[in-house]
């Protein structure tokens, strides 16, 4: 029985644990971190990322938190501009 109850909690862990992987952010927080516009395109996401990411990053005296929001940006947005139109 113990090992029962062992087993449910570890499985409860895990699914908390991916649960809180799936973090993401607002395509306009997205846009107005990186600096672009609504109808940026993918090379433009990027370049903005590249730009960014040198100034914020740990190893140039930025944030883990910083870099980590700049990467989600990045993201989140490369990842809008795969998905099919829908027009």
């Amino acid at each position: 029985m113990t090992l029962v109850a062992l087993a449910a909690l570890v499985v409860f862990w895990w699914r908390g644990n991916q649960q809180r992987r799936r973090v993401s952010m607002p395509l306009a927080e997205a846009r107005q971190l990186l600096g672009l516009g609504a109808d940026a395109d993918a090379d433009q996401v990027r370049d903005a990322h590249r730009r960014i990411i040198a100034r914020v990053h740990p190893d140039a005296g930025g944030t883990i938190e910083l870099a980590r929001r700049t990467n989600l940006a990045r993201d989140v947005l490369l990842k809008e501009l795969a998905r099919p139109s829908t027009d």
